[in-house]
């Protein structure tokens, strides 16, 4: 996972920009998820009901897990440069995900995504590229979580 130098300072700065309206963002990342892939909400038996991208939006379920997102991706992202504390964030998140949630791990692909493209449209295709080494660095270990646990 070795991210160098300039590319941990370039993540980092990317991600900074999304990061400083962690709650706005990680909703409206939701919010795309859900509506753009509904079948994502049958894992949130809070969301089920809600049927509009408004009233997502509304919603302090939604915008309390679209921040709790963010955070933990924030605390990946002040570990790029320490590969056993990145692992040890996102390895624990992995297996809950698979073990208990059990949250099919192509999902984790598309809210990536859907990050990616939320920071290209606010912050242009630099912003973009500065982040999708991280994106693929969590989506490459999150699979194998899931390998380990069986699936």
């Amino acid at each position: 996972m070795p991210f160098s130098e300039a590319e941990v300072q370039s993540a980092r700065g990317a991600w900074e920009k999304i990061y400083v309206d962690a709650e706005d963002n990680g909703t409206a990342v939701l919010v795309r998820m859900f509506t753009e892939h509904p079948d994502t909400k049958s894992y949130f038996t809070h969301f089920k009901g809600m049927d509009s991208a408004e009233e997502m939006k509304q919603s302090d379920q939604v915008r309390g897990h679209g921040k709790r997102v963010f955070t933990a991706i924030n605390d990946m992202v002040q570990h790029l440069d320490n590969t056993e504390a990145f692992l040890g964030i996102l390895n624990p998140l992995g297996q809950k995900h698979a073990t208990q949630i059990k949250v099919d791990p192509k999902n984790f692909r598309i809210i990536c995504d859907i990050i990616l493209q939320l920071m290209e449209e606010k912050f242009g295709g630099d912003c973009k590229a500065s982040f999708e080494k991280v994106t693929n660095e969590i989506c490459t270990h999150l699979n194998n979580v899931y390998k380990e646990a069986g699936w």
